[in-house]
């Protein structure tokens, strides 16, 4: 029997060259799931074209939220008044693990991420996980598995177990700062969740196909995810309308690479060497 995989494109909503290569790989079949950044001012336009993808309203691609604590501004008055801007990642785990983040505040941006969500796709999240993995963070974990209790459906992205190939002192940073300490608790909680993790790499190697053929091989039986995040390359238009204050893509380049590789044969035929289904 075929391993399954679970292949989710991370970022959607960000811009509409992101989007536009998400939506292409999602309406052709390349992708299982999509996940959404929803705090921009973007999202409520990009929820609507990706409510309105074939694939997506006939189930054949699910959508979940892509929580987001690093990248722009909040979305509720209780963490906006704050922190007008959301801190850098590093900033963030030093404070999560000295437990200086504003609990109370960070559980109102959650809810309102949730809502916004909601409010775009018409309906709650088939699954929740983080921008930079933010989901697993002290302080943070806590409020999104409380949001969570009385939604047992809702599957969660586990990052205790990233495998390779290679890229190892980011893998062990990735669990290390709080994806063990959520899967111990996904498993207590016996929350629908990944066994194992795979995606993570530099965004600078350029054989991005090499990867993927070592990802695909190192499934377990049982299937697995792999996190991914394809973009199309801006158009003259797109650039000129970019907000003055929106930051720049520091991963555009591996974007473009990700979403050649993802709509091509190759990415087909490899699948098929290494028996390999999306599911």
């Amino acid at each position: 029997m075929s391993k399954s995989l679970a292949l989710c494109a991370d970022d959607y909503g960000r811009s509409p060259a992101i989007d536009r290569g998400i939506l292409q790989l999602a309406q052709a079949g390349r992708l299982t799931d999509v996940s959404c950044l929803v705090n921009g001012p973007r999202w409520p336009q990009a929820g609507r074209e990706l409510a309105a993808l074939a694939a997506v309203r006939q189930g054949r691609v699910r959508t979940g939220l892509h929580f987001n604590l690093t990248e722009g501004r909040p979305l509720s008055p209780e963490l906006a008044g704050l922190w007008p801007q959301f801190p850098s990642l590093e900033a963030l785990i030093v404070d999560a693990h000295l437990q200086r983040l504003p609990q109370a505040a960070l559980a109102a941006e959650l809810q309102a991420q949730w809502r916004a969500f909601e409010q775009a796709r018409g309906k709650a999240p088939s699954h929740v996980d983080g921008h930079q993995h933010v989901h697993h963070l002290p302080q943070v974990r806590p409020a999104l598995l409380a949001l969570l209790a009385p939604r047992a459906d809702i599957r969660v992205r586990h990052t205790g177990r990233v495998q390779g190939p290679g890229y190892l002192v980011k893998r062990l940073l990735i669990e290390g700062t709080g994806g063990r300490a959520l899967g111990r608790q996904l498993v207590a909680l016996q929350r629908q969740a990944n066994t194992r993790l795979y995606g993570v790499y530099d965004f600078v190697q350029p054989d991005y196909r090499s990867l993927m053929q070592r990802w695909l091989a190192d499934l377990p039986e049982a299937g697995s995810l792999v996190f991914c995040h394809p973009g199309a390359a801006p158009s003259a238009q797109e650039a000129a309308d970019s907000a003055p204050d929106t930051a720049p893509d520091p991963i555009a380049a591996a974007r473009v690479r990700e979403l050649a590789y993802l709509a091509s044969d190759d990415f087909k035929a490899d699948l098929q060497a290494a028996d390999v289904r999306l599911a």
